[in-house]
């Protein structure tokens, strides 16, 4: 009998034996011939003829995969392909200026200077500051739910998992086996069953395993007037325990030999059986009858032990041949109970998008039974067999199908997140045993718990400080809050900068001068960029939270190139309303259009910020005095003496009578190609 939790997660002993030579030739941890490297022998004997050492053992395969490079998350391959498109389109804008300027035989110096404050400008350069301080304040918010964030990027993918696969044990389970209930031969409740059962695990000096301590957790019996005899140990063979006992209720019988164990070479011993207070005996169909109601706990994923006695003439010693011509009592089952919350949360995450799949090491009937009480689909179950038959894609279909996978490797659970990764999925992993570290590791997000094995803990990004999916929604939740914070950032600045650097390459074309100083540049990128540092505070539309985002590049492009030509063109009314009516000169056009820019590039935050009507979401407070202060300052500065030193001019009182209508009407538009925009992408 071994102990293998640390590679599968369960908490009961398997047993052990030898197999005919033409057995199946299962490898897994479920084989009945095969011991593994990590695990502990809780009983028997046996000699073992070694087949795999080291990095080709189960634990040593675990141990390899952890030191392998980890795979790109959901957060990183979308940086990553934000990163290009920013840097293809910079590169193709500053060249095109510079080009630009040499032809039309502008000031070298001075164009390169342009040139690469137009890439300055169009580059998000708080992204950084902005993704670090929006994941901070998850990790700080999580942290109140009893959540450590250990990598602030989990965060990102946690609100971005579209399917979460999860270990049974310890994380929809308490990890703790208890008593289900104690039954007669007929399936009736009966006390007098569990008696029998507290005694013999109360009197036993073995090692008790998990069931003897529920048995004892489960009630106290008194049992002052029991005195233990002898003990027939438990062994692997006949696979069940025995105490013999002085009973308070043997006089004139003898002394009471309890038996439990297995209920199958029980049940071949016994000659009758109890039921509501009288003795029968066997007969055929009385004996199928007391084997059906085990078995059809057995179904229902119990764990299943027999419970029968014998009384005994006084003698000094008893051994195992008198464990003959029992009376079986009845039967008491074993559940490793489903958390309260675990059926409430499974909805609530299908409700929000997020599926949710068992890999366990666990047999099928257990794994169907807590199917069952969570609410999961148990009409497909894959074993770990049918997995080590199928190639990569075979495997890809079924697991986008399937919702239960037993008997499962350490290696095949890794196969199975793999598989889903490659089918455009975004994969987080919830477990607590060292068998689960790969599977953390490859995941999107790796969740464990506190309670978790130091390997376990330290492959994942995400703990949890209570075991449970409930605070995991939540951490889901606050994942995808924190991802829409970073998305308005996002087409905010890639839309907004395109549109004002595609003016200023414009306008190099034909203004016989620089439309904005390259310092003016800088300064209003700055401020643009301080008017949005209050992002990471505001609130998140609640339509939003409720299915996973992932970084769309396709929506960001769209935007750039929709809703930023529209800042040109506002830009472009600028030009002619400062140069055909009140005939700016150079410092009066800089000044009139670095106002114009910063005013219509910060106000449309409010715009952006929400799929939906900009006047039905409410922005958060700092968010409003940040980005009305930025307006104000840039509003002010010609007025300062800090203009001459940037180059700015006092503005006429009548150019404001045109800024503030175009302004509202560039809103306006704004809002109108957004919604267009999304029912585009929604189609």
């Amino acid at each position: 009998s071994v102990q293998q939790s640390m590679l599968t997660g369960e908490s009961l002993p398997v047993d052990k034996m030898a197999c005919p030579a033409d057995a199946p030739s299962e490898t897994g941890p479920g084989a009945p011939h095969l011991v593994f490297l990590g695990t502990s022998v809780v009983s028997g004997t046996g000699t073992a003829l070694v087949i795999a050492t080291g990095p080709t053992t189960l634990f040593g395969d675990i141990a390899t995969r952890l030191t392998a490079r980890v795979p790109e998350t959901e957060f990183e391959h979308g940086l990553r392909r934000f990163s290009l498109l920013i840097l293809r389109t910079t590169v193709v804008l500053v060249l095109f200026i510079l080009l630009v300027g040499i032809a039309l035989k502008h000031n070298p110096f001075e164009s390169l200077l342009f040139a690469v404050a137009l890439g300055v400008g169009l580059t998000p350069e708080f992204l950084p500051m902005i993704a670090s301080v929006t994941l901070t304040d998850g990790a700080i918010r999580m942290a109140r739910e009893k959540v450590i964030v250990k990598q602030l990027p989990a965060i990102q993918n946690l609100g971005s998992i579209d399917i979460l696969c999860s270990d049974k044990t310890g994380t929809l389970t308490s990890g703790q086996m208890r008593l289900d209930g104690a039954f007669d031969s007929t399936g009736g409740p009966s006390d007098r069953v569990f008696t029998l059962a507290y005694v013999n695990s109360r009197f036993e000096t073995g090692i008790r395993s998990p069931l003897d301590a529920a048995v004892l957790q489960h009630g106290e019996v008194d049992v002052s007037g029991y005195r233990k005899v002898d003990e027939i140990p438990f062994d692997f063979e006949r696979r069940r325990l025995s105490i013999v006992v002085e009973s308070p209720d043997g006089a004139g019988r003898g002394r009471l030999l309890v038996t439990k164990g297995a209920p199958e070479p029980i049940l071949a011993l016994s000659t009758a059986c109890e039921c509501g207070g009288e003795v029968r005996s066997f007969d055929d169909s009385t004996r199928r009858a007391c084997a059906a109601v085990y078995e059809k706990m057995s179904a229902d994923g119990l764990r299943v032990l027999a419970i029968a006695y014998r009384w005994m003439e006084p003698r000094d010693a008893y051994s195992r041949t008198d464990e003959t011509d029992l009376v079986l009592a009845g039967f008491i089952s074993f559940a490793d109970p489903v958390l309260g919350d675990a059926a409430d949360t499974i909805a609530d995450l299908k409700r929000d998008g997020v599926t949710v799949k068992i890999l366990t090491g666990d047999n099928d009937l257990v794994a169907r039974h807590v199917c069952r009480q969570v609410g999961l689909d148990d009409q497909r179950i894959v074993s770990g067999d049918e997995i080590a038959r199928m190639d990569d894609a075979a495997l890809g279909h079924t697991a986008e199908q399937a919702s239960v996978f037993t008997r499962v490797s350490p290696a095949q659970k890794n196969r199975i997140i793999l598989a889903l990764k490659r089918r455009g999925h975004v994969v987080g992993f919830l477990g607590d045993g060292i068998n689960d570290a790969p599977s953390l590791h490859t995941a999107d997000v790796g969740i464990s718990v506190l309670t978790a094995t130091d390997v376990a803990r330290d492959a994942a990004g995400i703990i949890l400080g209570q075991p449970g999916l409930r605070v995991l929604h939540r951490g889901i939740i606050e994942g995808r809050r924190a991802s829409g914070n970073m998305m308005k950032y996002l087409l905010m600045g890639t839309s907004s900068n395109f549109g004002n650097m595609f003016s200023m390459a414009a306008a190099s074309m034909f203004l016989p001068f620089l439309p904005m100083l390259p310092t003016q540049i800088l300064l209003n990128n700055f401020l643009y960029d301080v008017a949005q540092i209050a992002i990471p505070t505001d609130n998140v539309d609640a339509s939003y939270v409720q299915r996973p985002q992932r970084w769309d590049m396709r929506v960001i492009r769209d935007f750039m190139v929709f809703i930023g030509p529209i800042s040109s063109v506002f830009d472009f009314l600028t030009f002619f309303v400062l140069l055909h009516y009140f005939r700016a000169s150079e410092p009066l056009f800089h000044t009139g259009w670095f106002v114009e820019s910063l005013a219509t590039q910060t106000l449309v935050l409010f715009v952006i910020r929400t799929m939906g009507n900009p006047l039905r979401s409410r922005p958060s407070r700092s968010l409003v005095a940040t980005t009305l202060a930025v307006v104000a300052v840039g509003v002010t500065l010609p007025a300062t003496p800090l203009a001459d030193v940037l180059g700015l001019t006092l503005l006429p009182a009548s150019y404001f009578g045109f800024l503030l209508p175009a302004t509202l009407t560039y809103l306006v538009l704004v809002d109108a190609a957004k919604r267009q925009l999304v029912r585009r992408m929604r189609l």
